[in-house]
């Protein structure tokens, strides 16, 4: 009665019980309040370790990523994925992040503003899930080649308007990766080879454009202007019309073409056309002035 009385499972029995009847009881209810004790053990585990903390957190994020538009999906954050993370969070431009490694994410997650997905990014639904319909590229960087073949496929089906990069082995590679839809080909190989090789045999022009910035931050900016976001008054101009040179300092040094075609030192009767894109390096003082002039001269 006095194991009854603790329990809180009442005061007396229906009808008097015999002494293994009263042992069995006993037996019972300390088994039972064993159970009720490890059940809320589990649940205060579970919010000490954060599982609960985990299904909000995901909850909000995933929220929050079907609101993104014109972002980037980052499938894999092994060394080449967090190159390309650290460039996106230098521009400021919003990406999701695509990891299969729980680990990998645990240890991530204390960068605040990004966005993790747990999963495979080689199925349709992960990608879907990160938003790639209203994305603006992928940047796929998985280890192994085949996979990076599935997420390019799969990402140029679900959204034949996106920008697709991907990370290669080879040349054989390349060649399937462009054929499956990629845009452009990355391979770390060998082009740290090629950057090795030029380090021996032209240093001071490799220092030269390491000197070089795309960042505002940096002393020296190589800085892209569509030609579509000028004004209507600049269109179909010359460069010499534009006179950027002594209006404000910046060179124009490259030019790109309506076809894809790149030019180096254009010269001086070049047209801005629609879908041409200028190429233009100075200072961060230099390239706020050009700014500055096509704002003026609306």
């Amino acid at each position: 009665m006095t194991v009854i009385t603790v329990a809180t499972v009442g005061f007396r029995e229906v009808h008097p019980l015999s002494d293994i009847g009263k042992v069995f009881t006993i037996f019972l209810i300390i088994t039972s309040m064993g159970i009720f004790i490890y059940s809320i053990s589990l649940i205060t585990t579970a919010i000490v370790d954060g599982e609960l903390k985990n299904y909000f957190k995901d909850f909000r994020t995933n929220a929050e990523i079907k609101k993104m538009e014109n972002h980037v999906i980052v499938c894999g954050y092994g060394r080449n994925g967090k190159q390309a993370v650290e460039e996106l969070v230098r521009y400021n431009q919003p990406f999701v992040i695509i990891e299969q490694t729980r680990e990998v994410i645990k240890e991530s997650e204390v960068n605040s503003g990004m966005h993790f997905i747990e999963g495979d990014a080689t199925i349709d639904a992960t990608l879907i899930k990160a938003g790639i319909k209203s994305a603006k590229a992928v940047i796929t960087a998985l280890p192994i080649d085949a996979d990076n073949l599935f997420v390019v496929l799969s990402a140029r089906s679900l959204n034949p308007n996106l920008i697709i990069i991907s990370r290669g082995a080879n040349d054989s590679s390349e060649k399937k990766l462009k054929i499956a839809g990629a845009t452009n080909v990355v391979l770390p190989e060998k082009v740290g080879g090629a950057h090795m090789a030029t380090l021996v045999l032209k240093p001071d022009v490799v220092e030269f454009l390491r000197n070089i910035s795309v960042y505002e931050s940096s002393s020296v900016n190589l800085e892209e202007v569509f030609c579509k976001d000028m004004p209507e008054i600049f269109h179909n101009k010359t460069l010499a019309e534009l006179d950027i040179r002594n209006k404000t300092g910046a060179n124009i040094v490259g030019f790109k073409t309506n076809d894809g075609e790149y030019i180096i030192n254009p010269l001086s009767e070049t047209r801005m056309l629609a879908d041409a894109k200028l190429f233009v390096l100075g200072t961060p003082e230099q390239i706020i002035k050009m700014k500055e002039l096509f704002k003026t001269e609306l």
